[in-house]
């Protein structure tokens, strides 16, 4: 909480005033209904699928109306998931709506990327350390842990300058990645850990916190974030324990 005496008492005015209006905004937001809700927040998915437009990921790859379209199926699922409680408990509850909307809907243009240009690369010295490894389990343990940093970095890190540096490594398949991870993961995996490394890399489905993955597994939410990497932890190394080395090279 922010501590004001008599010299700003002024901003403490300001600041008040402030948050009146934004909780006067989010009640109002909340009294709409599902179909006005969307509409209302149209010109961020617009706003968004512009961005995406003039980046090197859908270059080439899909129009400006293809990724609103898909911005708004990604805002309608969202819509749907709104926790107006998590909302009005933020200190900016306007901002959190907004970043939980971005978010749903960024993925949902990512869905709609992938599935026409797969484009995520494990980088070019990452790959050559892999197929200079010996034929076993250490070789699969760096695929696995290269391909899941390599997930992470595309869905939250775009603008990290380590991945603008221009390399000559080839983009793996995205969607053909996820599902041969999926398939593996049925196989070996209990359905806890499945679940869990599943929202965790958005494998077929948008990628969660760790807060948001507690709440939907009904896992301690104060523990989410120590709970769910032990078994994420223990979920890979049993990927890495039970896939066949001449598998992953099949990928590189």
């Amino acid at each position: 909480m922010k501590k004001y005496n008599i010299e700003n008492y002024v901003r403490y005015k300001n600041d008040l005033e402030q948050s009146l209006v934004r909780n006067e905004k989010i009640a109002f937001l909340e009294d709409m209904s599902r179909d006005q809700l969307i509409i209302q927040f149209m010109p961020l998915v617009e706003n968004l699928a512009r961005k995406f437009s003039t980046s090197d990921q859908a270059s080439g790859v899909m129009s400006i109306n293809d990724l609103i379209q898909e911005g708004n199926f990604g805002l309608t699922a969202a819509v749907n998931k709104i926790d107006w409680d998590t909302v009005n408990q933020s200190d900016d509850p306007e901002q959190r709506l907004k970043s939980f909307l971005s978010k749903r809907i960024k993925g949902a243009i990512r869905r709609g990327i992938d599935m026409n240009r797969g484009d995520v690369r494990i980088p070019e010295h990452k790959l050559n350390e892999i197929r200079k490894s010996p034929d076993n389990e250490e070789m699969v343990a760096m695929f696995f842990n290269s391909v899941f940093a390599s997930i992470d970095a595309y869905y939250e890190n775009d603008e990290n300058p380590i991945y603008q540096i221009a390399d000559s490594s080839e983009p793996y398949n995205i969607v053909l990645m996820n599902s041969y991870l999926l398939g593996l993961m049925k196989q070996h995996l209990t359905p806890i850990q499945y679940e869990i490394v599943r929202l965790s890399y958005g494998l077929d489905t948008d990628k969660l916190s760790a807060n948001e993955i507690a709440k939907q597994l009904n896992i301690n939410v104060s523990t989410a974030n120590v709970r769910i990497s032990q078994i994420k932890k223990e979920a890979i190394d049993i990927l890495i324990a039970n896939t066949d080395p001449s598998q992953v090279l099949d990928y590189l």
